[in-house]
This record gives structure tokens, sequence and C-alpha cells, in this order.
């Protein structure tokens, strides 16, 4: 009787051992196909961006800081894409993070749980809305606006782009913040309180510091989002390749530049849509390394 049930234990016991070695199998195959995909990807890229600066003797400061895009006249400089890049971007984040922030306080220090759950599934459902129906709505509603009010031959301009991308951003950073927020502990509230402090202090010096680095990664996908948008940039960036001197003034992101003119580039000009590519890829990197910098520097 006591043999049977040793046996039965041994048989349990190396069922539990092959599944869970069967499993880690499993988990680690997932994450080399993760990590294989990013580097093939990445690979890919940087291969058919690096051909014209290797093997035709285009030089890469000429492509960086050339403010001529002719393709038929073999003129490749994309500075007016990176600066009208940069320009959507940081407007993007001047107007998106001060009101997602201040959303993201609002619901967790100040609005009533019943209209924190009324405020809450309606930022949810802004994440899920498809981006070109954002790039309509602001060529159908936006783009109209700005040429009335500032008496333009067209409305599609830089200031277009910037005011859809900020609300594209909320959701991401008012949610992720709305977390970060919510994780500050109690006592640290109550302490200030008791202290003496108003609730509006209290939030400002006290719960905001403390989430800090939620919010910076919040601000840290926002930044994402921003960048990496296309579908509804092409809409309402007008998408003329000069530099901008204004935010009225038609753009054309590196994002937008490569998805115009992808399907059919060829020979040189293909090669040179995937070194924009390169160049999007680091530029993304390094404002993700600045912002890490920032927030390990808040941390310490």
């Amino acid at each position: 009787m006591n043999e049977n049930i040793n046996r039965v234990k041994n048989n349990s016991n190396k069922n539990k051992y092959l599944i869970e070695s069967i499993t880690s199998k499993i988990f680690l195959l997932s994450a080399f196909i993760s990590v294989i995909s990013l580097l093939l990807i990445i690979g890919f890229v940087f291969y058919k961006g690096s051909i014209p600066f290797i093997s035709k003797g285009y030089s890469f400061i000429d492509f960086l800081l050339g403010t001529e895009w002719v393709p038929s006249a073999d003129k490749f400089g994309i500075l007016p894409m990176i600066l009208a890049s940069v320009y959507a971007t940081l407007g993007s984040l001047i107007i998106g993070v001060p009101v997602g922030i201040l959303t993201a306080t609002f619901i967790v220090e100040v609005a009533p749980k019943s209209l924190s759950k009324i405020i809450l599934p309606a930022v949810e459902l802004l994440a899920g809305i498809p981006s070109v129906l954002y790039g309509i709505f602001g060529l159908a509603f936006l783009v109209p606006k700005i040429q009335k009010i500032f008496n333009l031959p067209k409305g599609q301009s830089l200031l277009a782009v910037i005011i859809v991308l900020a609300v594209m951003m909320l959701p991401t950073i008012i949610t992720v913040s709305e977390t970060a927020i919510r994780a500050v502990p109690k006592s640290y509230k109550e302490a200030s309180l008791a202290l003496g402090a108003s609730k509006t202090q209290t939030t400002f010096n006290i719960v905001l510091p403390a989430a800090k680095s939620g919010i910076l990664a919040a601000v840290v996908l926002g930044v994402g989002r921003a960048i990496g948008e296309t579908m509804a940039v092409i809409l309402v960036a007008g998408n003329s390749p000069a530099i901008p001197s204004s935010l009225m003034d038609s753009v054309r992101p590196l994002t937008t530049n490569i998805v115009l003119e992808m399907g059919y580039a060829f020979g040189t000009h293909q090669e040179m849509l995937f070194a924009t590519g390169i160049v999007l890829f680091i530029f993304i990197i390094i404002l993700n390394l600045i912002l890490s910098m920032i927030s390990n520097k808040e941390e310490e």
C-alpha cells in the first residue's frame, strides 16, 4: 500500500517537474522571440538606411542638415522634418503635460467619487479612439477654425499638429499619472494636513512630488505617442517639407515623410527614407534617455 502511494507521489512530482520545465522553456522562447524580433527590425532598418552613406557616397551630415527634400533632383535634406518633429513634440508636451497631470490630480484629490467614475471611463474611451479619427476631427473642425481665426490661406499648420498631438497624449498621461497619485500613501497627506497645510498645499507640495517617478513615466509614454503618431498628423500638418518659421506654417514631420513617400519610392529614394527612420529611432532614444536621467535625478 505504501509502495503504491510512493509511486503515485513520485509520478506526481515527475509530472510537476516536467510541466515546470516545459513552462520555463516556453517563457524563454517567448522572450527570445521578442528580443530577436526587435533586433531584426533594428538591423534591417539600419542596414537599408546606411547603404547610401556607405556605398553611394552620400554625406550623412548633409542629410541631417540639408534643407531641401527633392528626390527627383537627388536632394535629400531632412532638417525641416527634424525641426517639425521637435517643435510638434515640445508644443504638444507644453499643452498636454500640465492638462494631463492636473486632470489626474482632480480625479484623485478633488472630484467626488461619482464624478471621477464618469471622467475615468471617458478618458479610457478617448484612448480607444483610432488615431485616424483624431486626424479627421482635426481636419474637419480644427483646421477650418485656425484658418478662420488667423485669416490664413489654409489651416493645416504646426499649430494644428500640436493641438491634435496634445489631445492624443492626454489619455496616456492621465491614466498613468492617476495610478501614480493613488499609490501615494495616505499617511503622507494626513501628516501634512495635521501640520496645518491646506488641501491644495498638500496636493502640490506633498502628493505630486511623491508621485513624480510615475508622472515622469507618463510623460515618457506621452512623448512616445507624440513622436510616433503618423495618420492624424498627415491630415492636419499640410505636409510642406520646409523649415517652419511660425506656428501657422505647414510642416512635414519625420514619420509623415516616411509614410507619404514609401509607397512609391525605390532605389536611393527608398534607402533615404529608411535613413529617416534611423534618425527617428535615434531621436526617440535620446528623448527617452534624457527623461530617464531626469527621473533618476528626481528619485535620488
